[in-house]
């Protein structure tokens, strides 16, 4: 063959192929499941110049500033036959206006309207054939609490294949300023000599890349090797689970419809570090999964669904390096967060989220989660795209076991106002994708001293939005009340080592005993944690355990010492009387 042939090849260093991750976003898309993300934000344009804001104030806006941001004028370009994963090229005929879309609420234009306009929009999938995004203004917001009057929303949507959420936050950054002038920006002028790939170029890279990707993917084994055995040397020494969670089915893990539902609530950040600190070691994230755990529970122990065994979150997490900043498509891996929904105090779930969170860090950095997240890309393009079709296309979802439950982001954000031509953004709030098998997607974001936990579904899944809204508001409540509201009463005195084991002077306030399993002599934050891991929290849940339970506890949990010496489950079962007419009875544990 002639060097001739060749010579195209080596312009596709220019362009950016999807890796197998982002391809696989690509390809699970149908028009019941859209993947792109999110989000609602909402302005107040009385910051801003002349006290408004006009649609085309926010074209010439945006405009000015594509060039920030590869994600906007870049779009798909599929190898034939679907070979080989897709590349990003940029749109020929790109046109703003089809991008930014205005639209307003009728009257009274309150919360509920925006999230049912936002679900209508959401459930809608993206243009598949220009750059993957879209922006939607929304006006007539007057009647939304603590919104002022005259604001306007813009539900963004960018394909997941694009972005992940740590680069969806360079988006954010690339369309709004630290203050509310507005800065004229010079943008440059458009690189007309950007290679496109023709057809018969794609298909020579791709029998280049057939045969170069084989080394690539013993090179990612090569150095997953360590952390496997690592892993596995973990797993004899009992330090994780060679199986991981059971993930018990749910309404959220069957095959998802193309209507979807959305809502949420917003809290003091302050409020939910004040929480953290109940538990030393604990962070925002482990507040935010216990409130999620709170919230499932009682929305599916008011359907009389709440399975036996604990929920199971998916948990996204960065890999991004400093170096890939500013670059399109997905850097992450995933831990797998047990959420307590099997616990019925809220401090006690909180213990029980910490601990799961810990190791499931452990076996995350164990394996290495930039391996991987290395790992998940190496998918063969023809190979990952059938099987995305089948398991859409023959229902899969009913009948496999499910690996998670629900999808939990936690996306921080900027502490300080940011402003869109001008208008203050005063709150926002994520959008993820609904998909078969995993029908609920929780997004929590951060601004400006709040958080918010927002949640997208198929709402055949959940019917009822706003009760499930409800639940979360309960959860945070209760969680709040057990682990800040009640910090100011007196501390209770230790029963000293060598002590009589008699707990009368522990429980003369009846109306304080709460399941504290620190006040059994001989349990300390330490033991108490790894009794919260094993599934026992409260004293009832010790009284009921039978001799094997407790022989079995103390074996895999290595009591000896003082903890035996004091007798801890009749200690326990004399609190559990005292307090039995003060707590509802608590879930029996399962003994592993």
């Amino acid at each position: 063959m002639s060097a001739k042939f060749f010579n195209p090849l080596a312009r596709f260093d220019q362009i950016e192929q999807l890796s197998g991750m982002d391809a696989s976003f690509v390809y699970t898309e149908t028009s019941k499941t859209p993947m792109h993300i999110g989000s609602i934000c909402i302005y107040d344009p009385s910051t801003a110049p002349d006290g408004k804001v006009r649609y085309k104030d926010i074209l010439n806006y945006v405009g000015s500033r594509l060039h920030l941001t590869k994600s906007f004028r870049q779009m798909l370009k599929r190898v034939p036959l679907n070979i080989d994963h897709p590349y990003w090229v940029n749109d020929p005929d790109f046109d703003i206006e089809f991008h930014i879309r205005h639209i307003a609420l009728p009257q009274p234009g309150d919360w509920r309207q925006l999230c049912i306009q936002a679900a209508r929009i959401h459930s809608r999938p993206i243009d598949m054939s220009k750059p993957l995004w879209e922006f939607w203004v929304i006006e007539g917001l007057d009647n939304i609490p603590d919104i002022p009057k005259g604001s306007y929303a813009i539900i963004s949507k960018i394909h997941h294949s694009a972005i992940d959420g740590v680069s969806g936050v360079e988006i954010v950054k690339a369309v709004h300023t630290l203050s509310p002038e507005i800065v004229e920006i010079n943008a440059p002028e458009e690189d007309r000599k950007v290679h496109r790939p023709s057809n018969f170029e794609l298909l020579a890279r791709a029998q280049v890349n057939a045969l170069t990707k084989p080394f690539h993917r013993l090179d990612v084994a090569r150095r997953m090797a360590p952390g496997a055995l690592k892993y596995l040397a973990g797993v004899r020494r009992g330090e994780f689970e060679l199986f991981g969670n059971s993930v018990p089915r749910t309404r959220f893990n069957g095959v998802a419809s193309g209507h979807r539902v959305v809502e949420g609530r917003m809290f003091e950040l302050e409020k939910i570090k004040d929480i953290r600190k109940k538990v030393p070691g604990a962070t925002v994230n482990d507040v935010m999964l216990t409130l999620v755990g709170g919230a499932l529970r009682k929305y599916l122990d008011g359907k009389n669904e709440l399975p036996t065994d604990s929920l199971i979150a998916m948990a996204p997490v960065s890999v991004r390096s400093e170096s890939e900043k500013g670059a399109m498509g997905n850097e992450v891996s995933a831990l797998s967060i047990a959420l307590g929904t099997h616990i019925r105090d809220p401090l006690s779930r909180l213990h029980y989220v910490f601990d799961t969170t810990k190791t499931s860090k452990a076996t995350s950095n164990a394996i290495g989660a930039r391996q991987l997240s290395d790992a998940s890309k190496l998918a063969p393009s023809m190979v990952s795209g059938v099987a995305a079709r089948l398991y859409t296309r023959l229902g899969l979802a009913n009948r496999i076991k499910p690996i998670f439950n629900t999808v939990v982001s936690n996306v921080p954000g900027p502490p300080v106002p940011l402003y869109m031509n001008g208008a203050r953004m005063v709150a926002s709030y994520g959008l993820g994708p609904v998909l078969d098998g995993v029908g609920l997607f929780h997004a929590v974001t951060s601004y400006c001293g709040q958080i918010a936990v927002f949640f997208s579904s198929c709402r055949k899944m959940l019917p009822d939005p706003e009760f499930y809204a409800q639940c979360l508001q309960e959860s945070y409540d209760e969680l709040y009340d057990v682990t800040v509201a009640k910090t100011g009463k007196k501390k209770r005195k230790r029963t000293a080592v060598g002590k009589s084991t008699n707990i009368s002077d522990k429980t003369k306030d009846k109306a304080a005993i709460v399941d504290d399993l620190t006040m059994i002599n001989g349990i300390g934050k330490t033991i108490s944690g790894k009794l919260h891991a094993y599934g026992v929290t409260s004293f009832s849940q010790i009284a009921k355990l039978t001799a094997s339970d407790i022989k079995k506890i103390e074996k895999t949990l290595n009591f000896k010492g003082r903890i035996s010496r004091d007798d801890w489950v009749q200690q326990a079962k004399a609190l559990a009387k005292i307090a039995r007419g003060n707590r509802a009875g608590a879930e029996q544990p399962t003994v592993h």
